[in-house]
């Protein structure tokens, strides 16, 4: 069957297909079509286009840009990916980019606030801040991994990515995300050390001690992420190349390859088994060790203040955390996910846990709030000078 008798059957059969396909589902009809015969089969894309300009099918209207998009540029031996964008607002990408711009800068300058004040500030030498200063250096890298695609997509309307930027950002991305599970370890062990032995906590918790914790988090990270691309090297990718988010992420682009994917399924399970399950088992038990010790020492307005030094951290691993879970529960069930929904969770993902850290400490803490105040005041007498 050729093209032209593809077109009358979609024409004749387009409105009895609605009730029983998804609208999200025709791209991969097109797709199908488009791998067979490029050049005759774009009259079934503009077809398409023309049956679904209503309100209704903006987001499909957009998949289906986006899928021809694809094929134009990607039929060759260096794939090129599609981000899909907000789907059904690209109409007012512009005004969408504005919040956008403005939570990067805000946690671009929270992060970097807190690593001038645990650098200028003596009193904030110590190894909690220290792994702050980690944190909020590894939320710059995820601020910085994903704000280039982002902003892209809504400033210039480039929706394309070669294969090996892809490769490179998903790579820092995961990355900078062990890394920064594995830091939450060591403040969790941090505060356990601390409150469940306090007399031995500057014998263990040493610049050594905190230098091999970070350490341990970053090599860990890079070690357990560095197959990955290797991994996605190897397939080839003969289909749309439409990625669901607005940055390159390890499941999304092993969902598009074409191959047995068995293999680099069960490494990525693995991935995260050994990585951010482990390190929540890890909090978990050492928060019910410390609250256990706190109930033993009995009601103590000292103990309950030192069970109050850990909101700061709790807070920062449930912003962590919850969006994780949420987008893992979002890919298990995407087939039944508003578009918008996916991509709003997709983005607070990584955006929301650097913006939200400073802004948490600097509202918990009372060490950072001095730190704040001092800074602020000695610049105003200077200004007032």
């Amino acid at each position: 069957m050729d093209c032209t008798s593809v077109h009358g059957i979609l024409q004749a059969r387009i409105l009895e297909w609605l009730p029983l396909h998804s609208p999200r589902d025709f791209p991969d009809i097109l797709t199908q079509r488009l791998n067979q015969d490029l050049p005759h089969c774009r009259q079934i894309h503009y077809h398409l286009s023309d049956h679904f300009r209503g309100e209704k099918h903006l987001g499909l209207q957009s998949d289906l840009h986006l899928s021809m998009w694809s094929f134009n540029h990607t039929v060759s031996n260096w794939p090129t990916f599609s981000f899909i964008g907000i789907p059904g607002l690209e109409a007012a990408q512009i005004w969408i980019s504005i919040p956008f711009c403005l939570l990067y800068l805000l946690a671009l300058m929270g992060n970097a606030l807190l690593l001038i004040l645990v650098k200028a500030e003596h009193n904030l030498h110590e190894p909690q801040f220290y792994f702050l200063a980690v944190l909020a250096l590894t939320d710059l890298g995820l601020s910085l991994s994903t704000m280039p695609s982002v902003l892209a997509i809504f400033w210039f309307n480039v929706h394309s990515i070669g294969l090996d930027a892809c490769l490179t950002q998903m790579f820092f991305i995961h990355t900078l995300s062990s890394v920064e599970s594995g830091v939450l370890v060591a403040m969790a062990f941090d505060r356990l050390v601390a409150i469940c032995a306090p007399l031995n906590y500057t014998r263990i918790l040493t610049h050594s001690t905190v230098a091999c914790l970070s350490g341990a988090a970053v090599i860990r990270g890079a070690t357990l992420v560095a197959p990955l691309p290797f991994l996605l090297r190897t397939f080839p990718f003969c289909g749309a190349n439409i990625l669901s988010h607005s940055y390159c992420y390890y499941p999304d682009m092993l969902n598009l390859a074409c191959g047995d994917i068995i293999f680099s399924g069960v490494y990525g399970l693995v991935f995260v088994l050994f990585t951010f399950a482990v390190d929540v088992v890890f909090i978990l038990v050492s928060y019910m060790k410390i609250l256990a010790t706190v109930i033993k020492l009995g009601n103590q307005d000292r103990n309950w203040k030192s069970l109050h030094t850990c909101a700061c951290h709790l807070c920062t691993v449930c912003v962590f955390y919850l969006p994780l879970i949420s987008l893992a529960v979002l890919h298990h069930y995407t087939q039944n996910t508003s578009p918008i929904l996916f991509t709003s969770m997709s983005n607070a993902y990584l955006l929301m846990t650097p913006l939200l850290n400073p802004l948490v400490y600097s509202l918990k803490s009372r060490q950072i709030q001095a730190a704040l105040r001092k800074r602020f005041w000695v610049q105003r007498i200077i200004a007032g000078e």
